[in-house]
């Protein structure tokens, strides 16, 4: 069974984060910038929270707040859902479809190390299941 381990592999290393007390301007942008759907908010080391672009259009787009004068800190997901390195794919998907979320920071000894979306699970298990089928192939024409 594949982890979180062999998805962050794949994946490049740097973890995008940002201060709570940054302007929700400021990650629409380095989201935009880094092509990504969340960043992690962290103060100094410590894990505070998740701001997402769904967080983004809810709570401030829906309710006409100002992206200039919000602060992240107002619209991140906190306490955060997180996973580990040993963490299966299976485990993962059955926590971002009974908590409905669609990112989870990855802590290795109580640091940051990674984020995995959905998106990133999905590929993983469509990819390990592409692998067992061509085994299962190699075996019935063998």
């Amino acid at each position: 069974m594949l982890t979180v381990r062999h998805v962050l592999e794949k994946k490049p290393h740097a973890v995008r984060a940002i201060a709570p007390e940054a302007p929700v301007l400021d990650a629409i942008r380095l989201m935009a910038e880094h092509h990504v759907g969340a960043l992690v908010v962290m103060q100094q080391d410590e894990l505070l929270g998740i701001v997402s672009e769904r967080d983004y259009a809810r709570k401030v787009i829906l309710l006409g707040r100002s992206s200039a004068h919000t602060a992240v800190r107002e619209i991140m997901t906190a306490p955060v859902i997180t996973v580990s390195l040993l963490s299966t794919l299976d485990e993962c998907m059955r926590v971002v479809t009974q908590h409905r979320v669609r990112y989870l920071p990855v802590i290795e000894n109580s640091r940051v190390i990674g984020v995995v979306s959905i998106g990133d699970l999905i590929k993983a298990v469509i990819e390990e299941q592409q692998h067992t089928i061509e085994q299962l192939e190699s075996y019935i024409h063998s």
